[in-house]
C-alpha cells in the first residue's frame, strides 16, 4: 500500500458485523487456515460462535481492522491460560494473550496490511499493564503468516501440536515490544 493510506486500526465487533464475518470466513483464503473446508461455517454457526458475547464468555476480544471507514479484517485476541479444550494447557501466566486474525480478501494479501494488523493488535493489547506476552501458533505451511508476524516483531520459538495439528509458536514479549519502540522498558 502507498505511504498516504491510512494506517490500520481496530473497533471492537458488533452483532451487526457478523453476517460480514459469515461471509468472509467462507472464503477459500480463509477457510484454508480457519478449519479448513469442511468446517465453513453457517450463518447460524458464525452468529452462536462469534457473537461478541458469546466469545466474552470464553475471554476472546473480536475486533474489526478497518483502513479508513473499510473493514478489511478480522482479530481476536484471548486470554490464553485456561482457554480450555486442549488449548495453552500449560500456560500460568494470565497476562498472556492469543491473537489471530485475517484478511477479508486475497486482493489485500502481501501489500504489508496483515503486518499493521498484527503492530495495531499489538500495541493495542500492550497498551493494558497486565499483558506480559503475546502469542500466535500459525501452522508451520503457512510461511505468508509466519513472515508477516516476524515483520511485526515476533519470534518463533518452536512447533508444536494442537488441536488443530502442528502449529508454529511464536511470541512477542513486552519487553521486546518496548525496546522496539524505543519505550523504556
Amino acid at each position: 500500500m502507498s505511504a498516504g493510506n491510512p494506517p490500520v486500526t481496530l473497533r471492537p465487533m458488533t452483532e451487526h458485523d457478523l453476517s460480514m464475518l459469515h461471509e468472509w470466513l467462507n472464503r477459500p483464503h480463509i477457510a484454508r487456515w480457519w478449519g479448513g473446508d469442511e468446517a465453513r461455517p453457517t450463518l447460524a454457526e458464525v452468529r452462536a460462535q462469534y457473537a461478541p458475547q458469546v466469545l466474552a464468555e470464553a475471554s476472546v476480544t473480536p475486533y474489526i481492522a478497518m483502513l479508513g471507514e473499510e473493514p478489511i479484517g478480522y482479530a481476536q485476541s484471548y486470554v490464553a491460560m485456561g482457554s480450555g479444550d486442549g488449548w495453552w494447557e500449560d500456560e500460568t501466566d494470565p497476562g498472556v494473550r492469543g491473537i489471530d486474525q485475517s484478511l477479508r480478501s486475497e486482493s489485500l494479501l502481501d501489500k504489508g496490511l496483515g503486518t499493521q494488523l498484527v503492530r495495531a493488535m499489538v500495541a493495542l493489547l500492550f497498551a493494558d499493564p497486565q499483558v506480559t506476552k503475546i502469542q500466535t501458533d500459525p501452522s508451520p505451511e503457512n510461511a505468508r503468516a509466519i513472515r508477516c508476524y516476524e515483520k511485526a516483531g515476533f519470534v518463533q520459538v518452536k512447533t508444536v501440536t494442537t488441536p488443530d495439528g502442528p502449529a508454529v509458536y511464536m511470541v512477542q514479549t513486552r519487553e521486546a515490544f518496548e525496546r522496539a519502540s524505543g519505550r523504556p522498558a
